[in-house]
């Protein structure tokens, strides 16, 4: 079942207020939560052959009860960056910290942990996938770093009590990583203006893929514009080339005799990683999950509308129950108010809160 919602400015920009204004007094006179830096070296990521690190950066947000109720367990949220951004994204944009802490003065969420991993990498971004050349990013967020969190951090370890949620490129991954992890890692999963969930065998504009298809040296891809860089960390995550140097990429379009044509082995790669896609063979998994949310702004500048739109009928027609929200507001201008009033609430209602009893 679908429930469509659409948000607009005012009443948002009233909630996020209200949270805000009305913690404040409340704020004071609680403790706060504690923003801390880890980090964990990544066996999956070791052989990737751009040299980007395998010790992956994060921030882990621990609750303000964390530190004075050693026998307590959390439930955790991991967050997933976008393209060209850091884990610092969550807090410069989405300010992670103020908005769980104004939260658990006002009684708008409960104590979770929060994890947010770097996945940036030479081009600006893994997009969660493994691949054979970049590195395998979603055993990374999906295995290694469940694993390091579980084991350092006094958690609820089952995946009724983690869930997953991500912006932009971190949306793509959480439908991604999520749909192959639903029920036996994750419980749920929210993604924020996800990009990236469908492909289609029209290339459409020839500039891309030409501009794309003209870069001779990883340097020189990473200074290309902003969406042309995307696409060829897309190309490094979804159609790898492990014997193919410099760029170690196949481009699913490439121009020969004036035109563009499709390689059907390199796009095979684009379909297998494309949440449209995916939805058939793991309608299953999904209707294991505790809550299935996303959302766009109307005037999101990346992301088209229509494909969300395309997704949410998808998964109706698959029986997977969710959430669709549309609003006031484009790609970035909004997540910080999205984080206050829809994602961290969202996981505060879905996840499993319960202690685990030991015999």
């Amino acid at each position: 079942m679908t429930r469509w919602r659409s948000v607009g400015r005012r009443a948002a920009v009233a909630a996020f207020a209200a949270t805000f204004v009305s913690g404040q007094s409340a704020a004071q006179q609680a403790s706060a939560g504690q923003l801390v830096s880890d980090t964990l070296h990544s066996a999956a990521l070791e052989h990737n052959v751009y040299g980007d690190s395998p010790s992956r950066g994060m921030l882990v947000y621990l609750p303000p009860s964390y530190a004075t109720s050693p026998a307590k367990r959390y439930p955790v949220v991991y967050l997933l960056h976008g393209f060209g951004t850091t884990e610092r994204f969550w807090v410069s944009a989405g300010h992670v910290k103020t908005a769980m802490d104004s939260l658990l003065a006002t009684g708008g969420a409960r104590e979770m942990i929060l994890v947010m991993p770097n996945s940036s990498n030479v081009f600006g971004g893994s997009f969660y996938a493994n691949s054979a050349t970049t590195g395998n990013w979603d055993d990374f967020i999906a295995k290694e770093l469940v694993e390091f969190i579980d084991h350092k951090y006094r958690t609820l370890a089952r995946p009724q009590s983690r869930g997953l949620g991500g912006h932009s490129m971190g949306g793509y991954g959480t439908f991604a990583i999520g749909m192959r992890h639903a029920g036996d890692v994750y419980g749920s999963l929210y993604a924020m203006s996800a990009c990236c969930t469908q492909v289609s065998r029209d290339p459409g504009g020839s500039a891309l893929w030409d501009s794309v298809g003209a870069v001779r040296t990883v340097a020189e891809g990473t200074r290309l514009p902003f969406i042309p860089r995307a696409v060829l960390a897309m190309c490094a995550a979804f159609s790898p080339n492990p014997s193919g140097p410099p760029l170690f990429v196949t481009l699913p379009f490439v121009r020969r005799d004036g035109r563009l044509e499709l390689n059907e082995a390199a796009f095979a790669g684009w379909v297998e990683n494309a949440p449209l896609a995916m939805i058939a063979s793991h309608a299953a998994a999904l209707k294991q999950l505790r809550g299935v949310m996303f959302d766009v702004g109307l005037s999101d500048q990346v992301v088209p509308i229509a494909a969300l739109a395309t997704l949410d009928s998808a998964l109706t027609r698959a029986g997977v129950t969710h959430t669709y929200e549309t609003y006031d507001g484009d790609h970035a201008n909004r997540v910080g108010l999205r984080v206050a009033t829809r994602v961290l609430p969202f996981f505060s209602r879905t996840l499993d809160f319960g202690e685990v009893r030991t015999p």
